[in-house]
């Protein structure tokens, strides 16, 4: 149990952002992602997930983990199918945001919040444990979701600092549901590792510190003290994933950001991020997300209506 405590007070946990949606249509989407968590809380109606077409009921929650592709479905009968791309030119017609559920009695509806919960403000942690979307029945977590959009709806003094006390919380009780359920404990037991040897510490707050500069295997053999040829296995080891694979999720997921955020151009963006031809760097955007950059830049997350 220790080794999981040293994971919850490594994380570094920021509400984004929460909303009420109202579904005005079933809808599909092929390919949902985001970079950021999303904990759905199902008001009214239905939400299908997955190959499989899971279900999501009243009153339950779906965890969808940070960079986690899936398929899902919004609301009950005919829907129609689109991709990310499409949905995000055409939201208006399935999803209408309000801060005042009243306003929604009758209607299919749910609620979200979307937040960030990374190992020592590097790792995503629940996109390194690479586990698939899941359904939480759970009334503590449930209460403090609503706790989260009252907050959110609210002009009260202290509102912030209650959202990140609850977010704080809430990341907590979903760490505490997946182990009372003995869910992904594996992939748990073996991100224990991260707290247990430095040298892989050093290279994690490297490469966040230097997302734009020389990353090769030589640089991060420097880091952490160990030979070249063996830093990529050292790497893999303790995670499960080779380095210039999670260098790459990195940069992407600071390139979503920038998107977001700034107004610089997609080559700057590019720059910033460790990537010269500005080409190569669209291409492999796309493959990561499904959609062009440019297009990302046009929204500030899949789920803001």
């Amino acid at each position: 149990m220790e080794d999981y405590n040293k994971i919850i007070e490594s994380l570094g946990v920021s509400f984004i952002k929460a909303k009420n949606i109202k579904i005005l249509q079933p809808v599909t989407i092929e390919n949902y992602y985001d970079v950021e968590n999303t904990l759905i809380l199902m008001e009214k109606g239905s939400i299908y997930f997955g190959k499989d077409k899971e279900t999501v009921r009243e009153g339950d929650l779906l965890f969808i983990p940070g960079g986690k592709m899936v398929s899902i479905t919004y609301g009950a009968g005919d829907s129609v199918n689109l991709t990310n791309d499409d949905f995000m030119s055409n939201k208006e017609k399935y999803f209408q945001s309000t801060i005042d559920n009243e306003m929604m009695e009758g209607a299919e509806r749910f609620s979200y919040v979307n937040f960030e919960a990374k190992v020592f403000d590097s790792v995503n942690f629940f996109a390194s444990l690479d586990i698939p979307p899941f359904v939480i029945e759970n009334d503590k977590i449930r209460s403090i979701v609503k706790s989260i959009l009252g907050e959110s709806a609210s002009d009260d003094p202290g509102k912030d600092r209650i959202i990140k006390i609850s977010t704080d919380y809430m990341v907590v009780e979903i760490i505490r549901f997946i182990l009372k359920n003995r869910l992904f404990v594996e992939q748990l037991a073996t991100n224990s590792t991260y707290f247990k040897d430095p040298r892989l510490i050093d290279i994690f707050a490297f490469i966040k510190e230097h997302l734009g500069g020389d990353l090769s295997n030589k640089v991060l053999a420097n880091v952490a003290n160990v030979s070249e040829d063996y830093v990529g296995q050292y790497f893999k080891m303790l995670t499960g994933i080779n380095p210039q694979d999670y260098i790459e999720y990195q940069r992407m997921e600071m390139a979503v950001t920038l998107l977001r955020t700034s107004k610089k151009s997609i080559r700057e963006i590019g720059k910033d991020v460790g990537y010269k031809d500005t080409a190569y760097f669209c291409r492999r955007f796309k493959m990561m997300f499904g959609i062009p950059a440019g297009k990302m830049r046009r929204r500030e997350s899949l789920m803001n209506v």
